[in-house]
């Protein structure tokens, strides 16, 4: 159980990147406008950009949940008071003092928010492409953090490409 637990708060921080493919029929020049808006409003900004390939790389901080933070530290102190509970039946000569391992649930949380908050970053390219009944839609190759590419397609009403 402590093991289980263990590898749940370490893969809180683990790094969730993904590519996507998406399609849109708006014209290109107003598809670049209202990505840049996406990520100026999700407070990533420009790094590199390649006109040639119309590729973009953007970035920005991502901050650590409080939610998961509190909950982690609360899954720890029940995971810790569990152990407490065993090892009290098991050596109860001693097992007031394994209470105290509960002292250590904090730790979790402290983990998580240091090594959450990072920067990350999104690199997206357009292209046209001719679909079956030849009309152009745009393209977009996205790769970034798996909940950001799910936020940007939900918020520009992208579909997947297959």
């Amino acid at each position: 159980m402590i093991v289980g637990l263990f590898f749940f708060i370490r893969a809180s921080t683990k790094e969730r990147s993904q590519e996507v493919k998406l399609l849109s029929e708006q014209p290109e020049e107003l598809l670049l406008t209202q990505l840049q808006q996406y990520f100026d409003r999700r407070a990533y900004r420009p790094v590199a950009a390649d006109e040639g390939t119309q590729q973009i790389v953007f970035e920005g901080l991502v901050r650590p949940s409080w939610f998961l933070t509190i909950f982690l530290t609360l899954l720890a102190a029940c995971g810790l008071f569990c152990l407490a509970i065993v090892l009290s039946v098991l050596f109860p000569q001693i097992g007031v003092f394994f209470v105290g391992l509960v002292l250590a649930a904090p730790a979790a949380g402290i983990f998580y928010w240091r090594t959450a908050g990072r920067v990350e970053q999104v690199s997206l390219k357009v292209e046209t492409v001719l679909d079956r009944e030849n009309s152009s839609q745009n393209l977009i190759t996205v790769t970034g953090h798996r909940d950001e590419l799910e936020f940007l397609q939900e918020s520009l009403k992208l579909t997947a490409s297959k």
